[in-house]
This record gives structure tokens, C-alpha cells and sequence, in this order.
């Protein structure tokens, strides 16, 4: 019997495509979400590349009594991967809030439904956010926590803390907390990307839409960092390697391969590419030149930051594998599927 997989966020982003992988990896998939940041027909996308129609249950994690309701229902869950949260840094700047509520109730309401339906691990969406800016790049699981730069990147330190206080407590629970870098691109199908709501928070999206005409022109926030061309670095990673990641720290979990009870890995592809490099990546990728104008710094960005991914490499046998190029135009064809569907 196929093991099954609560996958709260289900429908987001990072949570379709994930969804794929583990359908794809032999598992039954249950996908809550309240659809605030994605829409219902995700699901009929993630059937049609997979040939498999994952259940859907529209519920608020936030909803103890509906989240109980699901538990109940699908009373073989084996582990949840929880993306569910808000996660505009901005918007968590102007409503702190919002995201402490919605960010720390969702997951003390599965930490505490796991072990009444006997749910043997998490894995939990984490950040390098944690990082701040690091002392020494690349950035290992062992760098120190900074003080976080906006409420999102706080409920993420905090969320990882309140994991590691409960698995301590003795509850019969583990974890393994993913600290992804800059997830980019989209499923090489074009039937699942990144569509935010509004004015895109990221990159990419913001890219892809100048790219199309929806946006006149994309800034880049500050040219006089102390980076070789000035602009900020990042690792992006492809998000089809990052869901992989997911499928893997699952069956970590499940096969009892842990070597302690929580386990944190970098999940990035250990390089890190200016804004300015990626822009230039983009337009030889896709042939599109991108109407752009260099404008001051962001409050809040970080100069730079790339991940060591070694242990992520080493213990889990998971690596980055997608080129720049090739992600930047996965994220390309989403937007001219887009599009094609009257959709933007």
C-alpha cells in the first residue's frame, strides 16, 4: 500500500511541484490549502503531468477543528511537508501580525495533531532567511542565527525553534527543516509556475512579466554593493530540484535514517549569481531583451548569500541539477502559457 503524504501549501508554488515529485516517487498525496495565494485548478494541472488526481481538502491550517477533520478523514498519514504560510517579506513588514499568526498558529496546530494521529515526521519550509547576512559565504547549517530582517524571516527562526522545543519535550515526533535559497522556474511542462498575486514580491516573475509587456520596467534595487557588478547575489534554484529535496527528506523520515531527531539542511546550488548576471541570463536563454534601470537599494536586502550544500549532497544524495539557462526559460514558458490561458 502506497504510504501517504499530508502536504499543507499544497497548491502553491513549491508546494505543486512537490506534489508532482512525491506522486511521481509512489506516494498518495493529500494537499490542504485555503487557497489565499493559489488557485483550485493547480490541482488539475498536477493530474494532468502525473496522470494521478492528488485529494484536496480546502481548509485554513489555521482551523484546529478543520484540520482535525482532515487528520480523521485520511487516518493513514505517515508525515506532513508544511509549506502553508504567508511569505511576502514586504507585506510581513506592514502586517507583522498577519504572518505571526498565520505563520506560527498553522504549524503548532499540526505539531499538535501529529501524534494524536500517530504522524511519525515533518518537514518543515524553512529559509536562509535564518542566515541574515552570513560572516563567511558559502553558508553552512552551522552558521549562527541572525536577528532576523522582517517578521516572515522571524516566524521562520521561530517556527524552527518551536520544532526543536516539542521533538525535545519528548513527543514522539521528528523533523527535518529545509533551508532553501531563491526557488525559480517552473515545471518543464508549463502547466505549473509561480503566479503571484498583484505585483510579483520575486525576481523571476518580475522578470517573465516585463519580459511579456505586463510591466513596464523591472528595477534593480542598488548597483554599489561591494559584489563584482554591484548588484545583490543570491542562489536561485531551480524549484523542480528543490521539490526533489522534499521527496527525499521524506523518505528519510519514513526509512528512520536520521541521525538525530531533527536535521537541518542548505537546500541551494552552492553558486551564487548576481541580479545583474541573471538578468543577462534571462535575455540569452530566451533571446527577449528586458527594458530594466538600476534605482537605489531595498531596506532589508541582504549583499549576498550562497549556500554550501554538502550536506545536503552528502546525507540525503540530493544535488542541484538544472541549469540557469534552462530554469530561466522553464520560468519563460510558464509565463507564455500564462498567457495562452488569459491569465495576467
Amino acid at each position: 500500500m502506497k504510504e501517504r503524504i499530508l502536504v499543507t501549501g499544497g497548491t502553491g508554488y513549491i508546494g505543486s511541484h512537490t506534489v508532482v515529485e512525491l506522486q511521481n516517487a509512489g506516494y498518495d498525496v493529500v494537499i490542504v490549502d485555503n487557497l489565499s495565494n493559489s488557485r483550485a485548478d493547480v490541482v488539475d494541472n498536477i493530474e494532468k503531468i502525473t496522470g494521478i488526481r492528488p485529494a484536496f481538502e480546502k481548509v485554513d491550517c489555521l482551523d484546529f477543528a478543520g484540520m482535525d477533520t482532515v487528520f480523521a478523514k485520511y487516518d493513514d498519514i505517515k508525515a506532513i511537508i508544511h509549506f502553508a504560510a504567508s511569505k511576502a517579506v514586504g507585506e510581513s513588514v506592514q502586517k507583522p501580525l498577519l504572518y505571526y499568526r498565520n505563520n506560527i498558529g498553522s504549524l503548532i496546530n499540526m505539531l499538535e495533531l501529529m501524534p494524536k494521529y500517530k504522524v511519525e515526521g515533518i518537514v518543515f519550509s524553512s529559509s536562509c532567511t535564518v542566515y541574515g547576512q552570513p560572516d563567511v559565504l558559502p553558508v553552512t547549517e552551522k552558521a549562527p542565527i541572525k536577528k532576523a530582517e522582517s517578521p516572515y524571516g522571524n516566524t521562520k527562526q521561530i517556527n524552527e525553534e518551536i520544532i526543536r522545543d516539542t521533538v525535545a519535550s519528548g513527543a514522539p515526533v521528528s523533523a527535518i527543516l529545509l533551508r532553501y535559497f531563491n526557488p525559480i522556474g517552473a515545471h518543464p511542462s508549463a502547466l505549473l509556475g509561480e503566479l503571484p498575486n498583484g505585483v510579483p514580491q520575486n525576481l523571476v516573475p518580475y522578470i517573465t512579466q516585463t519580459a511579456i509587456g505586463i510591466r513596464e520596467k523591472l528595477s534593480v534595487f542598488g548597483d554599489d554593493y561591494n559584489t563584482p557588478d554591484g548588484s545583490c547575489i543570491r542562489d536561485f534554484i531551480n524549484v523542480v530540484d528543490l521539490a526533489k529535496a522534499h521527496v527525499v527528506a521524506i523518505r528519510r523520515i519514513l526509512e528512520h535514517k536520521q541521525k538525530e531527531k531533527v536535521e537541518v539542511f542548505n537546500i541551494g546550488t552552492g553558486r551564487g549569481l548576481s541580479v545583474l548576471e541573471l538578468i543577462n541570463a534571462f535575455e540569452k536563454a530566451t533571446g527577449v531583451k528586458l527594458n530594466y534601470q538600476i534605482v537605489g537599494r531595498r531596506i532589508g536586502d541582504i549583499e549576498k548569500v550562497w549556500a554550501n550544500p554538502e550536506l545536503a549532497n552528502k546525507e540525503l544524495g540530493w544535488k542541484a541539477e538544472t541549469s540557469t539557462e534552462d530554469t530561466l526559460l522553464s520560468a519563460w514558458n510558464w509565463q507564455l502559457k500564462l498567457r495562452e490561458r488569459g491569465i495576467q
